[in-house]
């Protein structure tokens, strides 16, 4: 099936008509970056990529370390392209402090942050269904001190979000998600990240901020905390425990590598046009039932060797992103197309770091365990 196939019908005339396509921008050389939530899964694993591919840039990672942030996930980074800070992105005297140069490990060293990479985020669902005010803190009021102190230095501003905030499509439809599908969040999680993808657009639209959003797919890859999916999966039949299947297991995501996610945050950052929003995905649908399987299928075990428990309350159907727009605009593609290599090499890095995933495991399951999951 074609994209025009795909996509929706407003969105096949947005892409034909001339006056919608944003002009090129010239293109943007941060050289120190502040990366929030630069300790967790999709944040580390960006730390990671910059450092290889673009040593010149430094990057000062601010990072609350709560459960999902870890300070090792940096271990490997050169010295000279980090500077690590422990605290909140909703201390506003702390963030100003950061972009101010008063808190640099080394003024003359290390040139002023020029660009601001907003990861920091409360991100599981099952969290945000028993409790919703971290979600609303951080993800609201945090993504509003960081706007409010980039508005003051005047600083680039790119905000990393979710397709959650579009809802989700029925799972016999050929639509996908495009830029200018409506916001229809499920849960109190994607309602929180989709205000604060308003907010950010407010920023550009009332005080003239360089902005842009990048709304990516299910992501799986090294550092992902074992609450979610995959490594759930994966570290459950490592430590010996039987996998566990939400309902029957229907519902689609489109995976995509944090490696590709990440090479496409880079591409908007330094190439996007300001003001503008990106879907990132790499046609990675598989429901989750079939990803299961061939996680055991991987790890030598019986594809029916697992227990089925109970669906989560408004549980989304499908996610879809359709990419055309980063791919024709901005010319990026992803890398690693072959899902089932990508959950081997997954498998592989959670096999070999037990004692990174370990200690958080059992409390983990426990939670599960009270919720009937």
């Amino acid at each position: 099936m074609n994209n025009s196939e795909q996509v929706s019908e407003s969105a096949d005339e947005s892409a034909t008509d001339p006056a919608n396509v944003p002009a090129p921008n010239p293109s943007f050389a941060p050289q120190h970056i502040l990366v929030t939530g630069g300790a967790g899964f999709i944040g580390a694993n960006f730390v990671h990529w910059v450092a290889r591919n673009h040593p010149q840039v430094h990057m000062t990672v601010l990072d609350a370390l709560t459960y999902a942030g870890k300070r090792e996930n940096l271990d490997g980074v050169p010295a000279a392209n980090l500077t690590f800070v422990h605290g909140n992105i909703c201390d506003a005297e702390l963030v100003e402090s950061l972009l101010s140069g008063l808190n640099q490990r080394s003024a003359a060293a290390v040139p002023p942050i020029d660009a601001i990479v907003h990861f920091a985020a409360e991100s599981h669902n099952d969290n945000s269904i028993l409790d919703a005010s971290p979600f609303l803190n951080t993800n609201v009021t945090g993504t509003y001190v960081l706007l409010e102190a980039a508005r003051r230095h005047d600083i680039r501003f790119h905000h990393i979000s979710t397709d959650e905030v579009y809802g989700d499509l029925a799972l016999d439809e050929p639509r996908k998600f495009t830029e200018l599908s409506p916001y229809k969040p499920s849960s109190p999680y994607s309602a929180s990240k989709a205000a604060s993808d308003h907010l950010v657009r407010a920023w550009h639209r009332t005080h003239g901020l360089k902005t842009t959003i990048s709304n990516c797919s299910n992501n799986y890859g090294p550092y992902q905390h074992v609450e979610k999916f995959i490594p759930r999966q994966i570290t459950n039949i490592l430590a010996g425990i039987r996998p566990k299947l939400y309902g029957q297991g229907l519902a689609v995501r489109d995976w995509i590598s944090v490696e590709d996610h990440c090479s496409a945050i880079w591409t908007i950052l330094t190439q996007g046009c300001i003001g503008e929003t990106y879907l990132v995905g790499a046609n990675g649908e598989y429901n989750n039932i079939d990803v299961l399987r061939m996680i055991l299928k991987l790890m030598g075990r019986d594809a029916n060797d697992f227990d089925h428990v109970n669906d989560r309350p408004g549980g989304d159907k499908r996610y879809a992103i359709d990419a055309t727009k980063l791919q024709t605009e901005l010319g990026w593609a992803p890398k690693y197309t072959d899902f089932e290599e990508g959950l081997a090499a997954t498998i592989d890095w959670y096999r070999a770091h037990e004692r990174w995933w370990m200690p958080d495991k059992a409390g983990t399951e426990e939670k599960y365990r009270k919720q009937g999951h």
